[in-house]
């Protein structure tokens, strides 16, 4: 079972194939940009703004800045924590637990006025560093500290935020600059081996740590079919994000990967369940994008269900639609996907992480306020918006509706319930 040190305030194709291309994944939560046509490059920074370097833990006015970090556990929570977490569970308003559902989008350069009024107005329990920064970590621990400092009994009830990333390496590392490597693509990464991938993982771990990034939305556990179809596979081949091609090796490479971010007391996120590897176009800028070939009991799924069988405790599912599985709902929307196979099959009982809802073409047919409602009443934990001026819609949806209907009340306490599990747990 694996371990990750336990820290106070609780707590990842070097060249791709070309002419395929037509967008580069940013990240698997709403960073992606437009592509060449022709060879895909590094994805342009998203609207990034030059940022002050303060030093960490330092403020003009004395006061303490230094990143407030939860640490998540790898092993499923305790019975000490579940207590703990369902005692601090009693002293959060309805409005407060909707908020520890959700995971929003904060431009790693810094953050927008929507994104704090997510934290305050909407207690937004959770953030993620998008887009791309060259400010090195210190600048970054900076705008992880205006984040965190949000926290307050009014806004989370005290709790502090899980801060994610992107840190795959290759085309989809986020943050960079003075103090962060520079991370080669999975497919490169496997050419170390386990043993050296491990130690790399924990090197580029602790450069996460030490700007106050607590969570790694890496490594993909997709298994691409083949070399000749990678080309073909949008969201991942055509950028190396793949750790090989049979489900054995992604299952050693991936979660060396994972369990170096865990040494580095960074909490892995594997995805994206129940696989990407088989599709064609990429739900982040396509509509109807299915998996025909996947079934509930793929060798596929071998990755995913190793790194849960070690005690990994975060779970992105994908957004594509899966036939052979549940044919009428995409990934984030289906019981099936998520209760049955994650829950049941698989046994997890940590959080189940939406890719991006706001922002990916996929979801394009449902209204904010749907697909929020959707994923919380098909068995999610926690949602990844990659817009924050969709939150207000989603949010009081979740509300209301949680307000209105006991039994989708009773999921949106069972989701919180995980989540401060999660933050509590040692």
């Amino acid at each position: 079972m694996r371990k990750i040190q336990s820290i106070a305030s609780l707590g990842v194709r070097a060249a791709a194939a070309g002419i395929l291309v037509t967008m580069v994944p940013g990240c698997s939560s709403g960073n992606e940009t437009a592509g060449p046509t022709t060879a895909p490059v590094p994805p342009p920074v998203t609207t990034p703004s030059p940022t002050t370097t303060p030093v960490p833990g330092k403020s003009t006015s004395g006061a303490s800045t230094e990143p407030k970090v939860s640490q998540p556990p790898s092993a499923p929570p305790t019975p000490e924590a579940l207590s703990a977490a369902q005692q601090q569970l009693a002293g959060l308003s309805l409005e407060q637990r909707v908020g520890q559902l959700f995971m929003i989008a904060a431009k790693a350069t810094g953050a927008e006025p929507g994104t704090m009024e997510a934290l305050t107005k909407y207690h937004a329990g959770n953030v993620y560093l998008s887009g791309r920064s060259k400010a090195g970590t210190a600048a970054t621990a900076a705008v992880v500290a205006s984040l965190t400092g949000t926290v307050s009994a009014e806004t989370t009830g005290g709790l502090p935020l899980f801060v994610a990333t992107d840190q795959e390496g290759g085309y989809v590392q986020v943050l960079a600059g003075p103090g962060f490597s520079t991370i080669p693509a999975a497919l490169v990464q496997a050419g170390a081996g386990p043993a050296k991938l491990r130690a790399d993982a924990t090197v580029w771990g602790k450069e996460l740590r030490s700007a106050g990034v607590n969570v790694n939305l890496a490594p993909v556990l997709d298994t691409v079919t083949s070399p000749g179809f990678a080309p073909s596979n949008a969201p991942i081949g055509q950028f190396q994000r793949e750790y090989g091609y049979v489900s054995g090796q992604v299952t050693n490479l991936g979660n060396a990967f994972a369990q170096g971010m865990e040494e580095a007391g960074v909490a892995p996120v594997v995805k994206h369940f129940p696989g990407l590897g088989r599709v064609v176009p990429n739900t982040d800028v396509s509509q109807n994008v299915r998996d025909t070939e996947t079934t509930r009991n793929d060798p596929a799924l071998e990755p995913f269900r190793t790194a849960i069988a070690d005690g990994v405790q975060w779970v992105m599912v994908s957004n594509a639609y899966y036939d052979q599985i549940d044919p009428a709902n995409i990934a984030p929307f289906s019981p099936v996907v998520m209760m049955q196979m994650l829950r049941g099959d698989a046994g997890f009982k940590g959080i189940i992480l939406s890719d991006d809802v706001c922002s990916a073409a996929q979801l394009k047919p449902w209204t904010p306020a749907d697909r929020a409602t959707n994923f919380f009443a098909a068995g999610g934990t926690m949602l990844v918006c990659a817009d924050p001026g969709s939150i207000p819609a989603m949010y009081d949806a979740v509300l209301q509706k949680a307000q209105s209907e006991p039994d989708f009340r009773k999921k949106v306490d069972a989701a919180a319930l995980t989540v401060l599990s999660v933050k509590l747990g040692k």
